[in-house]
């Protein structure tokens, strides 16, 4: 009995066609890159993320009470975020065990419209897109207006060329969270994994922050989520230094230098690359509300006068880096039919 049930949690949780889901995500990022997200759809429905942070709220309002200790709080953030996980990879399995019971014909759509709605290239380039219009159009407001529904930091704080870096750097460092990493985690894991990745991001983006209130509940979230990215956000750097033949080995070079310097433990990778690829000097000091980082720059010997049309330089390198990963999950799709 314990090696049957043993099998169908390893079936349900780690599916066993690999070629199959490189095939569904090669499908899926050319879907999001066609559609993106579409407005009407949530409109009437809740996104996935919105129901993720649903439930990091649900138990933020129940476990971050402020009449508990700091230690307290630590531990009931790390219990919150171990049942959130199991609770996204349960969910991807019965998802995946539900669809299974019409075949591959039911399978496979269900998969390649989740996973398409789970992975945000489009997004990020409509949201960072639109901070480079309001920089041409020459309006300030609007560019303020348009990267504060991206980064952090005070935008009433920043002037043009530090607004067209703080796209720039999101648009490097959310091609890893956003793409790259639910890409790798659905290879591996199915739904369950992407599922799972999306939960531990969501979580941290909500709770992850040095701040008086999620100091010590967002702990536990902010330590796995730097876990898990840790490898999708060295392959991001790597595959935005294959973007272009031209400047590979210095880029290489460039986030092998800088890339620790910086205040995350693998933002800096795909910041650093963008950075070395683009001839920009990017991250450095930043202010984030009242508070001024005193963060390293990425590839400090590069123009800090970044514009617009860096921005949009960015957003060419980042689909090239997408369509990089694509042709190299077909390759491995193709591998594994031919070895099998």
């Amino acid at each position: 009995h314990l090696t049957r049930w043993h099998g169908m949690v390893i079936d349900l949780f780690i599916p066993h066609d690999p070629a199959l889901r490189c095939i569904v995500l090669i499908l899926a990022l050319m879907l999001d890159a066609w559609l993106g997200e579409p407005q009407w759809l949530w409109r009437n429905l809740p996104h996935p993320v919105v129901l993720f942070g649903r439930a990091i709220g649900f138990f933020e309002r129940h476990f971050n009470r402020r009449d508990r200790t700091g230690r307290t709080r630590r531990m009931l953030g790390v219990v919150a975020i171990i049942i959130l996980i199991l609770l996204a990879a349960g969910t991807g399995g019965g998802i995946m065990a539900g669809a299974s019971i019409g075949g591959n014909a039911l399978t496979i759509p269900v998969e390649l419209v989740l996973v398409a709605i789970l992975i945000a290239g489009r997004s990020l380039d409509d949201h960072t897109r639109a901070v480079a219009i309001a920089l041409e159009g020459g309006s300030m407001k609007d560019a303020r207006r348009a990267i504060s529904m991206i980064v952090g930091r005070n935008p009433d704080a920043l002037d043009a060329h530090a607004i067209a870096r703080a796209g720039i750097e999101t648009t490097a460092e959310n091609l890893s969270d956003g793409v790259i990493a639910p890409a790798l985690f659905y290879l591996l894991f199915g739904l369950p994994g992407i599922i799972a990745y999306k939960m531990i991001n969501t979580a941290d983006s909500m709770t992850g922050y040095k701040s008086r209130r999620y100091f010590a509940y967002g702990y536990g979230a902010a330590r796995i989520d730097d876990l898990v990215n840790l490898i999708p956000a060295r392959l991001t750097g790597l595959l935005i230094a294959l973007a272009s033949p031209a400047g590979f080995f210095g880029a290489i070079r460039v986030m092998w230098r800088d890339a620790g310097r910086h205040r995350s433990p693998n933002a800096g990778w795909p910041e650093a690359a963008m950075a070395a690829r683009l001839g920009l000097s990017l991250a450095g000091p930043r202010l984030y509300g009242q508070r001024m980082s005193q963060d390293a720059p990425m590839n400090g010997e590069g123009r800090r006068e970044a514009t617009a049309s860096d921005i949009r330089r960015s957003l060419s390198l980042m689909w090239r880096a997408i369509a990089l990963a694509g042709l190299l999950t077909g390759m491995a799709g193709l591998a594994i039919i031919t070895l099998t």
